[in-house]
């Protein structure tokens, strides 16, 4: 792994799976919004860990994806130079957003706490507000026409049931 993409995955997943949970938990102590892992016989335990499974697969195929073919990370200060129209990005516009929403919904469940959901859904309107805003207008600029025909296929949040295929392909 290469030093942009390690400092991009430890800055950026790495504050909002790890640090801030952890900060959540540290100050939920003590109080009835504590942790509370569930046992391995109840049902929020096996959804949690089948969205652990789903939100790590897709972490780790897009930035894969980012690196190899749009030869950049998901950092501002290292952004892919092409764009990446391959694998989950066919279904849908942010499989990487998606993947860190899945994981935090599996810390949420395994560690059985209501404030981890609440920064998950505090994290999700942050982004609902800052893709169209600012990160789908700098991809217009960067990558003009193919961005918004992009754009136009391929939902934002809800994947398509069936990849898109780009013209010519």
């Amino acid at each position: 792994m290469d030093a942009p993409l390690f400092k991009a995955i430890l800055i950026l997943p790495g504050t909002v799976l790890v640090f801030v949970p952890a900060l959540i938990a540290w100050g939920t102590k003590g109080t009835s919004w504590a942790v509370r892992p569930p046992h391995p016989g109840e049902f929020p335990f096996w959804i949690g860990l089948a969205s652990a499974a789903l939100g790590l697969a897709l972490a780790i195929s897009t930035m894969r994806d980012f690196q190899r073919l749009g030869q950049g990370t998901p950092a501002p200060w290292a952004p892919p130079k092409n764009l990446v129209l391959s694998g989950p990005y066919r279904h849908v516009r942010n499989p990487m957003i998606s993947g860190v929403l899945f994981m935090l919904a599996a810390e949420s469940l395994l560690l059985g706490t209501w404030a981890l959901a609440l920064w998950l859904a505090a994290f999700f309107t942050a982004n609902a507000f800052y893709i169209p805003l600012v990160e789908e207008k700098g991809l217009e600029e960067r990558f003009g026409d193919a961005y918004r025909l992009y754009k136009a296929n391929v939902p934002r949040w809800i994947p398509r049931p069936r990849p898109w295929q780009p013209p010519g392909e």
